[in-house]
């Protein structure tokens, strides 16, 4: 049950000061209000989140030397009224309310004879403010990114979806942390049942601190065990604006600079938003180049020990006799020798992540090549280890989703062992288990693998955004995120004003 808050200023400091002991940051100031000094205040905030309160240019001290000016009966009476529009007010009834709002980096007011708190809006916590995406590059389009402020991050949204359409639901999470999150989606577009689902599962989630976005994806997340990301990430606002075009919900993180995107697919995680900035042939080009990495960063090292130990007829004579030759005088099998290799890969871009700066990329690009030329050299492997074990780099780097990468890194190890042991039969084998893994998944209902797959759900017979990308004026449905009868985003305004409809 809740404890009210009561009337008598003496007896709500002497609460306030037994929940605030031992807590050096938090400001408890007592003053008098009024012509006549009469009333009695209590002030309650966190030093370094209202700074400079008694300033006459801040919004707090335009509201207390507005209340100083009035008398004992009109200052009651304007807590009562809340008619004060010289700042953000807001009514608190409990005080678990009052200390929510001032941890979360508000002014309380309690005054006496008023059984109410009241929270005056401040700056709040310090924070880095609007600055570049540093994983997602910007070759066109906007280089703001989210900042580590849930607020700010809304704001950013809003920016670029200037309509009431857009929502903004706020949400609780952790025991001790009390971590803002906030639900984005477009009312007319995303589906009622999915924003009960993730309201559901947000509920459902009993843990004692929220750190970052990250904790939110794991804790509600269709299929735990499955290294495949179920939420999209990203730093972008244009790009979170975008998505909430579709159909689909944004979750933003308080402290965190990453927003989650739900449902998602394999395609979507494929995809920048730079694809829809420039030609579609270039976009759909790069597309493919993507998949293809894809392919590479999974299955190219077992591959090659597939052909190379189990199948060598598959490979023209020159070519197998010249990999023989550089493999003479190696005295590791192949296996183990791809396995060293990829293990040296795996601590040089760790290395390369740990270390600041320019110095990480350095070690990254140059430790690789001193160390493959130096084992080389010392025939310890081969030339040719080198280069699929790089091109399987260049296809990993080359997937512009961080968490889709880090997947397909752990799955390759699979493929290495089952082609290593099994030959051809096993790359099919590590093939056949990744697509019925795949088919299988879902992100919040939605299959993994569409637009390829469940077309029925779709209901759209063209191809306009999957592994190739229609001209925009081509583009002029939404996809299977938004609901069925707002799918028509866009088109030629001579068709809509003829009449003519779309079968769905």
């Amino acid at each position: 049950m809740s404890e009210k808050i009561s009337p008598h200023i003496r007896q709500t400091e002497e609460r306030v000061r037994k929940l605030c002991e031992g807590c050096a940051d938090i400001v408890i100031r007592s003053m008098f209000l009024g012509k006549e000094n009469r009333v009695e205040c209590l002030v309650v905030y966190i030093e370094a989140a209202v700074s400079n309160m008694m300033l006459e240019d801040s919004v707090i001290g335009k509201f207390l030397n507005h209340l100083w000016e009035m008398g004992a009966g009109s200052i009651l009476e304007t807590a009562e009224e809340n008619g004060l529009g010289i700042s953000d007010m807001k009514e608190l009834a409990s005080m678990e309310e009052a200390m929510a709002a001032m941890l979360a980096g508000n002014a309380v007011l309690f005054l006496d004879g008023y059984d109410r708190g009241l929270k005056i809006g401040s700056k709040g916590y310090p924070g880095m403010g609007v600055s570049k995406a540093d994983s997602e590059k910007v070759l066109r389009g906007s280089r703001e990114a989210f900042s580590e402020s849930v607020k700010i991050n809304t704001a950013l949204v809003r920016k670029r979806l200037r309509t009431t359409a857009l929502k903004v639901e706020e949400h609780f999470l952790g025991e001790e942390s009390n971590t803002l999150l906030s639900l984005v989606y477009m009312e007319n577009l995303a589906y009622p049942s999915l924003l009960e689902e993730i309201r559901q599962r947000l509920g459902q989630v009993c843990i004692d601190g929220i750190m970052d976005s990250g904790m939110v994806e794991q804790l509600t997340e269709d299929v735990w065990y499955s290294p495949f990301p179920q939420f999209q990430t990203t730093e972008r606002p244009d790009r979170a604006a975008a998505a909430l075009l579709e159909g689909r919900i944004l979750v933003l993180c308080d402290n965190t600079p990453v927003g989650l995107l739900l449902p998602t697919t394999m395609n979507s995680l494929l995809q920048t938003g730079d694809d829809y900035y420039g030609n579609f042939q270039i976009a759909s080009l790069l597309r493919c180049v993507r998949y293809l990495a894809v392919f590479l960063a999974f299955s190219m090292p077992g591959l090659y020990l597939a052909v190379t130990c189990f199948h060598p007829q598959l490979l023209p004579v020159n070519l197998v006799l010249s990999m023989a030759q550089a493999r003479e005088g190696v005295p590791f099998p192949a296996m183990a020798e791809v396995l060293l290799m990829e293990g040296a890969f795996e601590l040089m871009r760790e290395a390369g992540l740990r270390m600041p700066g320019p110095i990480g990329n350095m070690i990254g690009i140059v430790g690789g090549l001193i160390i493959g030329q130096a084992a080389v050299t010392a025939n310890l492997i081969s030339p040719i280890i080198v280069i699929v074990d790089a091109l399987t780099a260049l296809g990993s780097f080359s997937i512009p989703n961080e968490e889709l990468s880090e997947a397909f890194r752990i799955m390759k190890y699979g493929m290495i062992i089952l082609c290593g042991l099994f030959g051809i039969y096993g790359f099919a084998a590590g093939w056949l288990a990744l697509l019925i893994h795949l088919a299988g998944l879902k992100s919040f209902g939605i299959p993994y693998l569409m637009p390829f797959v469940a077309r029925e759900r779709d209901g759209i017979s063209r191809w306009t955004d999957g592994l190739l990308r229609a001209p925009m004026r081509r583009m002029d449905r939404r996809p299977v995120y938004a609901r069925r009868e707002e799918r028509r985003r866009a088109g030629n305004k001579k068709k809509q004003e003829k009449g003519e409809q779309d079968v769905f």
